[in-house]
């Protein structure tokens, strides 16, 4: 069965906003205020992905200006208070930096999206350089396929291939994203399978089964 799993590389934007490693603290406040960004890439010198700094990061040095560490402080108010000191990309970032290639799928951008708490990845080549960028927004692009498309996708590339012989008696209509299957199934324990392989089809939202199998 031909695999039509979209990839990141459908879906990210190439137009990407990133700082060097030496990029001064007003530097990136400025960067990330002009591209309305709330995080951006670091780079090296040859373009490679060594970090990400955030707005977050640079507030550091808003809410611990002044303080002194605490006596018993844990290893991440630590971090925080010496972001607070830090004046370039270098020092400021959060590393190693969260991304993903081009190649891989969407649904495995969006796990790792909601795994590390994140709401874009910087895209990568197989060197770490940077090719791109993935947000959340990009991934819920999926969504925007007509009924009609993935209602073509799930006969011809799931129905057609699974029931050759029986594709007249197994009808697929898809609204708002959720796929109805009705008709006769010969076998009834791959109900399963055929569920799995319609929801792994980009941009369906559910899938209602109402088919019967054979009696007697």
């Amino acid at each position: 069965m031909r695999d039509t799993r979209r990839t990141v590389d459908d879906v990210m934007s190439q137009t990407v906003v990133a700082v060097s490693q030496t990029a001064s603290y007003k530097e990136i406040a400025k960067t990330l205020a002009e591209w309305k960004v709330s995080a951006m890439p670091v780079l090296a010198g040859e373009g490679r992905v060594i970090g990400v700094v955030s707005e977050a990061d640079l507030l550091a040095k808003e809410e611990y200006k002044g303080r002194e560490p605490p006596d018993a402080a844990r290893p991440e108010e630590l971090a925080e208070l010496a972001k607070a000191g830090a004046r370039t990309a270098e020092n400021l970032m959060s590393t190693p930096a969260i991304t993903v290639h081009a190649d891989a799928t969407i649904a495995e951008a969006a796990r790792t999206m909601a795994l590390k708490g994140v709401k874009r990845l910087p895209v990568v080549d197989a060197e770490g350089k940077l090719v791109g960028i993935v947000s959340r927004a990009d991934i819920l692009k999926i969504y925007l396929r007509s009924d009609e498309d993935i209602a073509e996708e799930v006969r011809d590339e799931i129905v057609a291939r699974l029931f050759p012989h029986r594709r007249p008696t197994v009808e697929v209509r898809v609204e708002e994203g959720v796929v109805a299957l009705s008709g006769q199934l010969p076998d009834a324990t791959i109900a399963p399978l055929v569920a799995r392989l319609v929801r792994a089809v980009e941009g369906v939202v559910d899938v209602d089964l109402r088919l019967d199998t054979p009696t007697g």
